[in-house]
């Protein structure tokens, strides 16, 4: 059985993962990001929590809707730009959005300034959870399930 985590941390201890794991060239304009999965530092299960942090030119994902999760964003620091089917707005500091599950308005966040931008992420964490790219020809069925990233007609989806 694995050890008991700690009751409180300093989140700057937990390791950032760099990067998504979109197939090239999706992966570009998220390469810089850096997500530090709270959550996980405390075997959470039902949601995760990420502490996000996005360099000047860096997008937190393509933009997408999942079928299964909710998701909310809170920003901590820096003006990111959210981009939804609506169009786009500009969010600071004490700002944050939601995102219903099965609402197909694809969002995300770019952070179209010189200065980076740090946020924290919530979502649920549905096995059965389909996430769709609202601009790209790119799908994940299944996500929680080891999903992988396929064309919207299922066919596979190489790196180009």
């Amino acid at each position: 059985m694995p050890a008991k985590p700690n009751v409180a941390l300093d989140a700057s201890f937990i390791d950032a993962r760099t990067g998504s794991g979109y197939p090239h060239p999706y992966s570009v304009p998220c390469a810089e990001r850096r997500k530090r999965p709270l959550g996980d530092a405390f075997e959470l299960s039902d949601f995760g929590v990420n502490l996000v942090t996005l360099p000047a030119g860096t997008w937190s994902s393509q933009r997408h809707w999942h079928s299964a999760e909710d998701e909310l964003i809170y920003v901590l620091e820096g003006a990111p730009t959210l981009i939804t089917d609506d169009g786009e707005t500009e969010l600071a500091p004490g700002m944050c959005a939601g995102f219903r599950a099965g609402d197909a308005n694809g969002h995300h966040l770019v952070n179209n300034t010189d200065k980076s931008v740090v946020y924290i992420e919530v979502g649920s964490r549905r096995d059965m959870d389909d996430v769709e790219y609202s601009d790209i020809d790119m799908q994940v069925k299944a996500r929680g399930f080891g999903g992988i990233f396929t064309r919207k007609d299922g066919s596979p989806l190489t790196s180009g």
